[in-house]
Formats: C-alpha cells, sequence, structure tokens
C-alpha cells in the first residue's frame, strides 16, 4: 500500500460520493485528510468517524468555494491539524442544482477551482500533487456533444480544466505536479441521478454505449491512485468508456 504518512491532503466536494472514497483511501494510506463539504455538516462529520475509526486522522471543514474565505479555510486546516498540504483533489463540483443562479456552474467548476489552487499551491512543497476530477463529456465537448441538460455543465468544467492547465508551467517550477482524472458518467452521484431526471435514459444509454459505468468506490480508486502514480505533469488518465470519445 502506498505510504502518505505525515502527508497532509485536502479533498473538495468529500462529504459525500467519489470525494469521500477518496478521502478514505487516502486517509487509509497514511495522510491527514480535510473533509469538504458547504452545507451537509452531519454527512461529513459521519466521513470523519469511519476514517479516525478506522485508525486514520481527517477534519471536517465546512467552506463553499464559491466565496473569497472558502479556499483558504480549508488550507488553514490542512496546516493547522496535519502539519502540510501536499496533495490537493479538486472534485467539488456542480451546476444542475436549482436556485444557486445562472452562473453557479462557471463559478464553481472555473472559479472556484482556481482560487482553490492558488490558494493551496501557495503551501505545498516541492514533490507536491494537484489532481484535478472531470468527465468525458466535459473534457472532450469541444469533439464530441453531449445531452443538453448536461451541456452548461460540461463546458465550464472544460473551461476549469483549461483554466487551471494554464498554471501547469508555474507549478513545475515549484516541482508541483498536476494530474487529470476523466471518467465517463458514474453510477450512483448526484449528476447521474439529475442528468436521468432531466433526460430519462440517459444513464441507461450511456451505460450500453460504453459496456460498463464505473461505480462511485471504483472511480474514487482511480482518482485516488493518481495522487502518488509515476506520471507526468499535465497526464490526462481516463477512466472507463473513453473509446468512445477518442476515436
Amino acid at each position: 500500500m502506498t505510504d502518505l504518512s505525515a502527508k497532509g491532503a485536502i479533498v473538495t466536494g468529500s462529504s459525500r460520493g467519489i470525494g469521500a472514497e477518496v478521502a478514505k483511501i487516502l486517509a487509509a494510506q497514511g495522510a491527514g485528510v480535510v473533509i469538504n463539504y458547504r452545507q451537509k455538516a452531519p454527512r461529513a462529520n459521519k466521513i470523519v468517524a469511519a476514517i479516525t475509526e478506522a485508525g486514520g486522522r481527517a477534519v471536517a471543514v465546512g467552506a463553499d468555494l464559491t466565496t473569497p474565505d472558502g479556499p483558504a479555510a480549508l488550507v488553514d486546516a490542512a496546516i493547522e491539524n496535519f502539519g502540510s498540504l501536499d496533495v490537493l483533489v479538486l472534485n467539488a463540483s456542480g451546476g444542475m442544482e436549482s436556485g444557486l443562479g445562472e452562473d453557479y456552474a462557471l463559478r464553481l467548476n472555473r472559479d472556484a477551482q482556481v482560487a482553490m489552487l492558488q490558494a493551496a499551491t501557495e503551501k505545498m512543497a516541492p514533490g507536491s500533487r494537484v489532481v484535478f476530477v472531470t468527465s468525458h463529456q466535459a473534457h472532450f465537448i469541444d469533439q464530441v456533444e453531449t445531452m443538453d441538460a448536461y451541456e452548461p455543465v460540461a463546458r465550464s468544467k472544460r473551461a476549469g480544466e483549461l483554466a487551471l492547465r494554464e498554471f501547469v508551467p508555474a507549478l513545475e517550477a515549484k516541482g508541483i505536479t498536476f494530474v487529470v482524472v476523466s471518467g465517463d458518467m458514474i453510477e450512483g452521484t448526484i449528476t447521474a441521478t439529475l442528468l436521468d431526471r432531466a433526460e430519462p435514459g440517459a444513464i441507461e444509454a450511456r451505460r450500453a454505449a460504453a459496456g460498463k459505468l464505473y461505480s462511485v468506490e471504483e472511480f474514487g480508486a482511480e482518482v485516488a491512485a493518481m495522487v502518488t502514480a509515476d506520471v507526468s505533469t499535465g497526464h490526462t488518465e481516463y477512466v472507463g468508456g473513453a473509446g468512445d470519445f477518442l476515436k
């Protein structure tokens, strides 16, 4: 098992789903993990409890990444609780929720990602890694059309990825590597649920086209693996179903 003892990590959007799974894996490997949530403290505290009961280290921090103070709160928590910040997993995303404004997808999926990266990398030492989580539907949106209900989110996530990639040379100069993990639609996620509600049958159709859709646990393991994978900075790891998009 990979040893992340004495390392501090932030996993954004980690009170449930993929982020929670990644956090549990990193904690099992020895990292102290900041569990980030926007509103649901009990859910985040449950993840912390599961990690600590298994002998790991974790702390829950409520922070809205679209606010000026959100990213700094997570960085401060990592340093104060674990002594360093060595891993940043940019997992938080959204845009299909209602009542958060027409520009919410872009504010969260692009602007907040950049703000989180900038806040974190001010404190990260050489040898640290940043992992950005995206979808094939977003990564390939300029080449392959996606479902109408998901297109605004896909375009905002692609904008976020491109904005983050502009920092790669500066990160490389600091000795910090940047990796992207792109996956197909994931079974059981809130995005898949909302999308299937907006376009009934969408997930079943995607499952048929890809042959298989990864579960939250399976995809979370792939994301966690890229925290320590021996890949070059700027690498994109494709997880499941990418053949349809790479044609």
